[in-house]
């Protein structure tokens, strides 16, 4: 493994990343790291991932990390749960990944919006930026619904309201209707 101490949770990701690619299995990077590629820098010593997996192929998934020198915790969701499945992955130095499986909501073809990037000499496949607000928008605690508006009104790029709009109503009403607040609080003056 590429870690070496603590606080080097990307490192650790970079090496699930090369396990998710041995074994075909498509992902892209979410969370803290994905905001800090849309605009968006904040502290955080987790990395997180989401992926293209059958729930019910978690178990499977957890034997490969381990058999790859992983600690790992998988916890399945109760059917109210929007996330299906979660593989965490740790060290010996406490770095932590977590996988996301089975994201009720996330369009498949949020994998092709992924932006690649090079990190540590090894391609890295982030969500896009739409797809990164509405995730943050579902999930709706306090510095998701910052990191959202941050997004909007800071991102990489000019963010596709149409796009946007459509990812966030297959998350539910309540998160579409959050995004409109948010579009409405940022006086119409989001790029796209």
């Amino acid at each position: 493994m590429r870690t070496t101490g603590s606080g080097e949770s990307a490192l650790l990701l970079l090496d699930a990343v090369d396990v998710l690619t041995a074994d075909g299995i498509n992902y892209a990077v979410v969370g803290a790291m994905a905001g800090s590629v849309h605009g968006i820098v904040r502290a955080s010593f987790d990395a997180d991932a989401v992926l293209s997996l059958a729930v019910q192929r978690a178990a499977e998934l957890e034997r490969k990390f381990k058999a790859a020198g992983f600690q790992t915790t998988l916890r399945r969701g109760d059917p109210d749960d929007p996330i299906g499945a979660l593989l965490s992955l740790s060290d010996a130095f406490e770095n932590r990944v977590d996988l996301l499986i089975g994201l009720r909501g996330l369009e498949p073809t949020a994998f092709s919006r992924a932006i690649e990037l090079t990190f540590e000499k090894t391609a890295l496949r982030v969500i896009g930026l739409e797809d990164f607000i509405a995730m943050k928008v579902f999930a709706g605690g306090p510095q998701d619904l910052a990191d959202a508006r941050a997004a909007i009104n800071t991102g990489s790029r000019a963010v596709d309201l149409i796009l946007l709009r459509r990812l966030a109503s297959n998350y539910g009403g309540a998160t579409a209707g959050t995004l409109e607040k948010l579009l409405a609080d940022a006086g119409g003056s989001a790029p796209g």
